[in-house]
């Protein structure tokens, strides 16, 4: 989302910083941006050159007696950075780590001057609202969170792309209304907000609106708009398995909480979908995440255990599936499923042996075929390439 707002409208940023250091008195602001975004980097660099060429930027810009200049640099695209003292340590040439607060970047931040940070999509709203006005931007919106929200709409729905929304758009209104619905006539399972640290959304409240508060309050997070559909072909385990493996990988492992407890999350995730899990697995994931949230250093850590805590709260009776029954409804967790060949449909043209990539099904042509469980590698070949819809998996 902010990528798109660099390369789409640059001078809305270079604008609304120079406000931002006029307005307390800075002489200079940086741009961190990754390095990947080498198009949002080009824009950004002609803009500055042409803000200098019109007198926009550099000392005394329009004879004020105000001078501020901008700088870009370039991370490598660290997820712990989009924390603001992490950031810092960044822009000044260390590691990304976060440090402690108190002192906040606003009384000691960049080389040890304040600082003020924002995100791109909360600057790109300062010149639109300094020429409309405080009131017209507040008729947007709820009473508490006012103006509208970039969301990246993705994952099993018909319309995907970056889309904008009065804060206070529900759920239903962005999926089914915007988004056109689930993809291919499937059900609506669940939808999660905030990126890797969001909750994972049930049904139930499709007719959330989406505010700061009526997210905390089901236990998701805005975050940096990210929001991701799923259907009934998803497994929410699988899902938070997948989230914990990138933050565990994000975590830039200063403190123990977000180290350990990160790790920890991931492995008893990984035991369940593998149906190696226990009960006693529930009360352990419980008990971490609550110790993530507490006692983490920085908001990766504080949210790395969302989209657990949401999922063992709202899909406990998929955990149980896997635990108990061995199963996964979703058929994602390939540990867990198993390929059957149904002797009644199975014509014997032997396409699926061929198929097999560790020679696991056996039987003569024309005669009905056999999968050996012990050999299955539950890829998936044998089902995808059956014409005759003899094989299944369960």
């Amino acid at each position: 989302m902010d990528r798109s707002t660099l390369e789409g409208d640059p001078h809305s940023i270079l604008e609304a910083m120079t406000i931002a250091g006029y307005a307390i008195g800075a002489s200079k602001g940086f741009i961190y941006i990754r390095a990947e975004y080498p198009l949002a980097i080009h824009r950004l660099q002609v803009a500055i050159g042409q803000a200098h060429d019109l007198g926009l930027l550099g000392d005394d810009i329009l004879g004020s007696g105000f001078s501020f200049d901008i700088e870009l640099r370039f991370g490598a695209g660290a997820f712990v950075c989009g924390e603001e003292t992490a950031l810092l340590q960044s822009i000044e040439g260390n590691r990304g780590m976060p440090k402690p607060r108190p002192p906040f970047p606003a009384v000691k931040g960049l080389w040890g001057r304040p600082t003020v940070i924002n995100n791109v999509e909360t600057l790109a709203n300062v010149p639109v609202i300094i020429n409309k006005g405080a009131d017209w931007f507040n008729k947007i919106g709820t009473a508490t969170t006012k103006g509208t929200k970039v969301f990246a709409l993705t994952g099993k729905v018909n319309n995907s792309g970056l889309i904008e929304v009065p804060m206070g758009t529900t759920l239903r209104e962005i999926i089914f209304d915007i988004g056109g619905g689930i993809r291919g006539g499937h059900q609506f399972k669940a939808a999660q907000t905030g990126g890797p640290s969001g909750g994972i959304i049930p049904p139930q409240f499709l007719d959330t609106p989406i505010d700061y508060e009526s997210l905390a309050k089901i236990g998701s997070i805005m975050g940096s708009g990210g929001l991701i559909v799923m259907d009934e072909t998803d497994c929410v385990v699988d899902v938070a398995k997948f989230y914990l493996d990138f933050t565990v990988d994000e975590s830039c492992g200063k403190c123990a909480p977000c180290r350990i407890g990160g790790r920890k999350l991931l492995n008893y995730l990984t035991k369940i979908t593998d149906g190696r899990g226990t009960l006693d697995d529930i009360k352990q994931m419980e008990a971490i995440s609550d110790a993530m949230c507490k006692a983490s250093l920085c908001g990766l850590g504080q949210t790395a255990s969302n989209p657990v805590k949401s999922t063992l709260k709202y899909f406990m009776d998929e955990y149980l599936e896997h635990i108990n029954d061995k199963k996964c409804r979703a058929g994602k967790c390939s540990k867990l499923i198993q390929y059957k060949i149904d002797p009644a449909k199975c014509k014997g043209c032997t396409l699926c042996a061929r198929k097999c990539p560790v020679n696991a099904i056996a039987g003569a042509v024309k005669q009905p075929h056999t999968i050996d469980q012990t050999k299955c590698i539950k890829c998936g070949q044998c089902e995808a390439n059956c014409k005759f819809g003899a094989i299944s998996h369960g």
